[in-house]
C-alpha cells in the first residue's frame, strides 16, 4: 500500500490530498533554460526567496546541467557550485532543500550542507556509493527512470522494470521504504513520442507503490510539441501538471512556481469536488 505522507528532514507532505511544487535552482551556466541567471549566489538566493513567495515547497539545487548532450564536470567543481547555496538557503530560509546529482561524493557535501533529499537522475545506478550514503544519512531520495539508450520491446513494462531495478538497490542498501520517491523520467532515455506515452500513463506507475514526482517543465517534448523555444513552454507544462494531479502524483518540478500553484490549484478543486 502507498504511504500517504512522506517526509523530507522534519517536513510532512500530505500526498492523498495534494500535489506539491518542487522549484528548479539551476546554479550552472549551461543547463537548457537558465544556464548562467544563477551562478551568482546573490541571485540565487533572490531567486529561491521568489519562489517560496510564489508557493515552492521544496527547492532542488543542482549543480550540473544533465541536457542531451551535456558536459559532464567534475565532482569537485559540481560541489563547488551547489554546497554553499544549499547551506545559504538552509540559513535563510525554512524549506527543504534537495540536492539535483548522481554522484555520492557531491551528494554528501550537499547533505552536510543541509539537502534532505537526494534527486538522482540514474536511480543509484550511476555511482555505487549513492544507495549506501543515502542509507546511511537518513534523507530521502528520488529515484528517476533513465537509460543510455531509447531502444524497448514493450515500453511501459520495461520502464516499471528499470525502476523496480532501482528499488532493489535501494533496498539492499537498507534505504527506509518511506524516504523514497519515483520519477518516470520524462525527457531521459526516451524518444519524442516516448515522453508522450509516459505523460499519457503516469498512472501506471501508481503500480510501484511509491510516491510519484514528475518533471517536464520547459523540456523539448513541449518544445516539440508546440514548436515553440525554451522561453514559451509555460503552458504545454502546465497541462502535463495538470496530468500529474489527475494521477495522483504527489510532486511536480518545475521553473514556473506562480503558473503551476494555480494550476494545481484549479485541479485540484475539480478533482475534490468529485470526491
Amino acid at each position: 500500500m502507498q504511504n500517504t505522507v512522506f517526509k523530507i528532514g522534519d517536513k510532512t507532505f500530505d500526498l492523498e490530498n495534494r500535489t506539491y511544487l518542487m522549484g528548479i535552482l539551476n546554479v550552472t551556466p549551461d543547463s537548457f533554460s537558465d544556464g548562467g541567471r544563477f551562478i551568482q549566489e546573490d541571485a540565487a538566493l533572490k531567486h529561491v526567496e521568489q519562489m517560496i513567495d510564489e508557493g515552492a515547497d521544496i527547492i532542488d539545487v543542482g549543480g550540473e546541467s544533465t541536457r542531451p548532450g551535456h558536459q559532464q564536470i567534475s565532482e569537485e567543481e559540481e560541489i563547488h557550485r551547489t554546497a554553499s547555496v544549499i547551506k545559504q538557503i538552509r540559513d535563510r530560509f525554512d524549506i527543504p532543500i534537495s540536492v539535483d546529482t548522481y554522484k555520492a561524493k557531491v551528494a554528501k557535501a550537499a547533505i552536510k550542507a543541509g539537502a534532505g533529499l537526494v534527486n538522482d537522475i540514474w536511480g543509484l545506478k550511476y555511482d555505487p556509493q549513492m544507495a549506501k550514503l543515502i542509507a546511511e544519512t537518513g534523507v530521502s531520495c528520488c529515484l528517476m527512470h533513465n537509460r543510455d539508450n531509447t531502444e524497448y520491446d514493450n515500453f511501459l513494462e520495461e520502464v516499471k522494470t528499470d525502476m523496480q531495478e532501482s528499488l532493489k538497490l535501494a533496498e539492499k542498501a537498507g534505504i527506509s521504504e518511506d524516504k523514497i520517491l519515483l520519477d518516470p523520467g520524462v525527457g531521459f532515455g526516451k524518444t519524442y513520442e516516448q515522453n508522450l506515452k509516459i505523460i499519457n500513463n503516469l498512472s501506471q506507475f501508481k503500480e510501484l507503490e511509491y510516491p510519484l514526482l514528475l518533471g517536464t517543465s520547459r523540456k523539448s517534448v513541449i518544445g516539440l510539441t508546440l514548436e515553440l523555444p525554451v522561453t514559451e513552454r509555460v503552458e504545454g507544462t502546465l497541462v502535463t501538471t495538470v496530468f500529474a494531479v489527475l494521477a495522483g502524483y504527489g510532486f511536480v518540478r518545475v521553473h514556473d512556481i506562480k503558473e503551476n500553484r494555480r494550476a494545481i490549484q484549479m485541479a485540484e478543486a475539480i478533482w475534490g469536488a468529485g470526491k
